[in-house]
């Protein structure tokens, strides 16, 4: 069964993905996507391992989310198509999103995520006043 997550940008202070598959292992990062006729928006897979991603066999469009080791952002590639490969120099992990999440989430290159998972507890922000 695979672990899911909460994945948020911790630049902007908003919420990325709601409902993300931690694909870490090579069974679930080989099955990525696939078979799947679409992914809702709130929904996602974090391939990692993994430099570089293909849409092979896919049957939609979707946005990917290139990260480095400390899961900062490095490329934005919007609603890539099916039958294309996709890399990014320094890349550790890609976020799969439904298409047209980069834009309404607001990510952009620079942006540093955090990954939450139901087996962590979140650490609250110090108060400020």
């Amino acid at each position: 069964m695979p672990r899911i997550a909460t994945i948020t940008n911790q630049t902007r202070g908003t919420t990325v993905c709601e409902k993300t598959v931690l694909a870490d292992n090579p069974w679930l990062r080989l099955r990525g996507l696939l078979g799947r006729d679409s992914l809702p928006a709130g929904e996602g897979i974090l391939l990692t391992p993994s430099p570089s991603i293909h849409s092979a066999f896919m049957r939609f469009e979707f946005d990917a989310v290139f990260l480095d080791r400390n899961m900062r952002v490095v490329r934005l590639v919007e609603r890539l198509p099916a039958w294309k490969a996709r890399s990014a120099k320094g890349a550790k992990s890609v976020l799969e999103l439904a298409a047209g999440e980069i834009e309404k989430r607001g990510l952009q290159v620079g942006d540093e995520l955090a990954v939450t998972t139901g087996d962590q507890v979140p650490q609250e922000a110090p108060d400020t006043y």
